[in-house]
């Protein structure tokens, strides 16, 4: 097998471990980019393609995060990591913690991380390396990649709820909101809704979006069905969708251009966050997308009285 043929053979593997550590289809792109630029290049046959080109692609992955770090700070907003539709790498035997570590509210848990710890927490957590393995990744004892595996984990557990996983029942709530939503039922929206329910938007100052977090049942049903009347007069579809590996919603104007794309965690068979990105920038990987502030702007003149 040739070079070229093992890394795209890996490129699947590479690509899912750096949207992980990155929490960006673009910059993950770059990274898996950057990986083939360093193999090509650096005249080297390793025993492992694997292990070689895991190793590189997590070095250059905790570089862009460090950087990505800086820019995060100044962002506009809540930062939300871009939606994915679909993941080309499939481990069946390693399949629950995959789809657990993509999801949305996993990879806003992972911002709490230094990039070192995320990366520790990702090559254990989803993808099962051995910590002789990490520790030769990620340049460190064997003993200091278990300590940050630990301190991840305390990191992120005290950050979690216990969020119902069962892909069933989320398809069921995710059907049940389309259609409440859709039917302009409010009191069907409210009873989905938990009591301490929050809405999480990402405009980036790119696109109008509510730039505080929505905190508690009322409020945030009624903010959702200010949304009803003026998106249906406006020819706008909801969709249901896997949105990274769980059931979500994706938005359409009348033309078929993306919106927006909501996902849910679901506590207690009740949605307790309801999280949109109409960052444009964000959507773009995805197809082609609206012209937001337009839209935004017809929606809020449907909406007055």
């Amino acid at each position: 097998m040739t070079g070229v043929e093992e890394f795209e053979n890996l490129r699947p593997l590479l690509s899912a471990i750096a949207y992980r550590i990155l929490g960006s289809v673009t910059e993950a792109e770059d990274a898996v980019q950057e990986t083939w630029v360093r193999y090509e290049t650096s005249g080297v046959e390793p025993d492992s393609a694997r292990a070689f080109l895991s190793t590189i692609v997590i070095r250059v992955s905790i570089n862009m995060l460090e950087s990505a770090r800086a820019r995060r700070e100044r962002y506009v907003g809540e930062w939300l990591p871009e939606p994915i539709l679909e993941e080309p790498y499939d481990d069946p035997a390693r399949s629950a913690e995959l789809r657990e570590s993509i999801s949305t509210a996993a990879l806003v848990l992972l911002e709490r991380l230094s990039p070192l710890e995320r990366a520790v927490f990702v090559l254990r957590e989803a993808f099962g390396f051995g910590f002789s393995e990490i520790a030769e990744i990620v340049d460190r004892s064997e003993a200091a990649c278990r300590q940050l595996a630990v301190r991840a984990r305390r990191h992120v557990d005290q950050g979690s709820a216990r969020f119902d996983t069962d892909p069933q029942a989320h398809e069921q709530l995710t059907a049940r909101f389309l259609t409440a939503f859709q039917d302009g039922d409010v009191d069907g929206l409210r009873d989905l809704l938990a009591a301490d329910v929050q809405l999480v938007a990402d405009g980036g100052g790119k696109a109008p979006a509510i730039r505080k977090i929505v905190v508690g049942n009322e409020k945030v049903m009624r903010l959702l069905a200010s949304y009803i009347s003026p998106m249906a007069r406006l020819g706008m579809v909801l969709e249901p969708h896997d949105v990274n590996r769980q059931p979500g919603v994706i938005a359409r104007d009348a033309s078929g251009a993306l919106v927006q794309v909501m996902t849910f965690d679901v506590v207690d068979g009740k949605i307790g966050t309801v999280r949109v990105m109409v960052n444009p920038d964000k959507l773009a990987h995805l197809g082609r997308v609206a012209e937001v502030r337009t839209l935004a702007r017809q929606l809020r003149d449907l909406q007055r009285p």
